[in-house]
């Protein structure tokens, strides 16, 4: 077997939240692949690092009043930790806010550029003038220009599906100041794509990307490619783009070059050569993979090879793409407890029952993959706890007990072993070919057997007859070693569960190579149990954690702030402890719009924004608030107040309110809004 040479990638994730179930699914479908290709003696590194730059990062640092420095800093020790914590074995976890990519990114840009694949024209763009920032088409929200839907972002309404330009939005508004934005003029730079329409239908139809996604790019290919833009205005957190004063990378130009930089970086501490993996000419005899999520194939497919391939790098050798991950049968939601957090995972469950799910369920395909929590807990105890551990501790300790430790210097069944082995070449081709679950399921056939095996021969039965039989001494070495061979096949999915079985088994640890040998005339350490099984209550306290219910609000903050009647003494209302204060998510909030309420005689529908999230999206809630008396609607525009965020979506007969705003007073005309003091930003959580 040739000794390959292989750098993998996995997407980045972005510096701006925290790491949860859907960036681990793609880390643990790589992290699989990576530690097959190590187990099979291949040299294979794997690298990543997290996305660092953008106006999303920027606002968020403002909104927490630290550096953008300081919080991408801070992001990347939780990720770290959280990918450490599922076992993920990166070489490398660097940043794009790097030395390294600053390098790259203007190497390659001063390449494309002299090549003439750079051009730059003027745009005309929405401005916030209170912000002095141009706006990104999820920063503008107003009225669509096709159906009049109201409180629409600027690309596309959600009611009637048209795309527009911003600037044709009516009555348009900033989710970031709340101001009137206004069309400016900026020249920006443009990657020209269309020059390599031919060298990518040619490219994306080679076998390097799976049939699926040549398909769906064939159909992008087929008509005009458009320029892509490249650059970003300042203000801007990134690299200042050369000899351009205010004018930036655009975050997902630098990006896919970070896989490059965190390699280099990688480069610098160990014995290997950037060129040989990334340089086009020196680059044949090694083979360079990215592992991502479908939602991003265009940037990896279109406008990152076309940049390698103009700037004198080499292009991948696959991309693998893969589908979302949703949970129960629906998209993951913190309302019903199912978007789940690393760290949140961490506290309840084994990290290598995720793995093996994940792994069990995983194929080479882009659809979707459900995490049901009820198969999931039958899945891990059938086959890791049933069929996998069970063998060891049902053998185990009467090697121990009757001889010493010590295996037998023969086997009673060398057929079942040889069978074992035999299935090696058509297990690794399904890891190879990133066919998980069907390796999931031939390494569980052969578990079957294995455990039919041992009921047949009923070692306990041998053990009371005869302690110290030969016979006996024979079945259980035939037992262990089966065990051994189905943990190799299984090490890639389970590494911590084999770093287990290794010390038992008192061997280095093992390697694909190890399947044709057996273990004769060898002491073994004392059994201890491999993994525990895993309890529906420990899902059921994991969604507790995760989500918030109506039920668990209206116990936090006691029944007189959802009922209309007072307690006849307020100072009489019911205590509540600080765990259940604690439970409550107050966070400031932005009034970006407000309206009367047809047909309500006390409601106002209120449009809050609640800052920005981890992708750079604007978090926008609807509340519909029994303060209509008290405020006119066009006096609530652009005003600070508080809202309780984790407050279950009530759904009303005007529609659905999405948490609740908070306010004191007797009523009528005297209702005031709880309003932050000044310095107070959208987002912010109140402590």
């Amino acid at each position: 077997m040739t000794n390959r040479k292989i750098l993998v990638t996995s997407a980045l994730p972005y510096a701006n939240g925290d790491i949860h179930l859907g960036h681990l699914m793609e880390a643990i479908q790589t992290d699989i692949w990576v530690r097959f290709q190590r187990l099979r003696d291949h040299d294979c590194v794997y690298v990543c690092a997290d996305d660092a730059h953008g106006t999303a990062i920027m606002l968020s640092a403002e909104a927490r009043q630290i550096s953008a420095e300081t919080l991408i800093d801070e992001t990347q020790k939780r990720h770290k930790a959280d990918y450490d914590g599922f076992s993920i074995s990166f070489d490398n976890f660097h940043s794009t806010h790097s030395d390294e990519n600053k390098l790259l990114s203007e190497k390659i840009y001063i390449a494309l550029e002299k090549k003439g694949h750079i051009i730059k024209r003027d745009i005309k763009q929405l401005f916030d003038s209170e912000k002095n920032l141009f706006l990104a088409d999820r920063y503008v929200v107003g009225t669509c220009p096709k159906c009049h839907a109201e409180n629409q972002y600027g690309d596309n309404c959600e009611v009637c599906g048209s795309t527009y330009d911003p600037a044709d939005l009516i009555n348009a508004r900033s989710t970031i100041s709340g101001a009137e934005p206004k069309l400016k003029n900026s020249e920006h730079f443009f990657f020209d794509l269309p020059q390599f329409k031919s060298m990518l239908q040619q490219w994306t139809r080679s076998g390097t990307l799976q049939e699926a996604v040549a398909n769906k790019l064939s159909e992008w290919l087929d008509h005009d490619l458009k320029q892509w833009d490249i650059s970003r205005d300042a203000p801007y957190f990134g690299f200042e783009i050369p000899n351009a004063p205010d004018k930036y990378f655009y975050v997902w130009l630098d990006a896919p070059i970070g896989y490059m930089a965190s390699f280099k970086n990688f480069c610098s501490k160990q014995e290997y050569q950037f060129d040989e993996y990334w340089d086009q000419e020196k680059s044949g005899g090694t083979e360079l993979y990215h592992f991502i999520g479908k939602d991003i194939v265009n940037f990896h497919t279109l406008f990152w090879p076309a940049m390698l391939h103009s700037t004198g790098y080499r292009m991948p050798t696959a991309v693998f793409a893969h589908g979302f991950l949703t949970v129960d049968g629906t998209k993951m939601s913190k309302s019903r407890g199912t978007f789940v957090k690393a760290r949140d995972y961490l506290e309840h469950l084994d990290p290598e029952y995720l793995r093996y799910y994940l792994g069990a369920k995983l194929s080479s395909g882009i659809d979707d993959l459900d995490l049901n929590f009820e198969d999931f807990v039958f899945r891990v105890n059938s086959d890791l706890v049933g069929k996998i551990a069970n063998i060891a501790s049902r053998c185990a300790g009467f090697v121990t007990k009757n001889f010493d430790g010590f295996l037998s210097g023969q086997l009673d069944n060398p057929a079942l072993i040889s069978e074992l082995q035999s299935a090696s070449h058509e297990i690794a081709d399904f890891y190879e070919q990133r066919e998980f679950n069907k390796a999931i399921r031939r390494i569980m056939s052969l578990a079957d057997k294995v455990n039919q095996y041992i009921n047949d021969k009923q070692p306990w039965v041998l053990a009371k007859n005869d302690p110290k039989s030969q016979n006996l001494h024979n079945v259980l070495t035939t037992s262990v070693n089966a065990f051994r061979i189905l943990i190799i096949y299984l090490k890639p999915v389970v590494p911590v569960l084999a770093e287990k079985v290794e010390t038992f088994l008192s061997v280095r640890p093992l390697s694909w190579n190890d399947i044709d040998d057996v273990l004769l005339n060898k002491k073994i350490n004392i059994f201890k149990p491999l993994i525990l099984r895993m309890e529906m209550k420990s899902i059921e306290t994991l969604i507790l954690q995760t989500k918030t219910s109506e039920d668990v609000m209206k116990d936090t903050i006691g029944d007189s702030i959802t009922s209309n009647e007072e307690p006849k003494n307020k100072l009489e209302a019911e205590e509540i402890d600080l765990k259940h204060f604690q439970k409550m998510d107050l966070r400031v909030a932005e009034i970006i719009d407000a309206k009367h309420v047809s047909g309500a005689d006390k409601l106002l529908e209120l449009k809050l924004s609640l800052g920005i999230d981890e992708h750079g999206e604007v978090l926008t809630r609807t509340v519909f608030s029994g303060i209509k008396s008290a405020y006119q609607p066009e006096t609530l525009i652009g005003r600070l107040t508080v809202i309780i965020a984790n407050l279950k979506p009530r759904k009303m007969k005007f529609g659905v309110s999405e948490g609740m705003v908070l306010a004191a007073g007797p009523g009528d005309k005297e209702i005031w809004l709880l309003q932050p003091d000044s310095g107070a930003k959208a987002g912010m959580r109140i402590t």
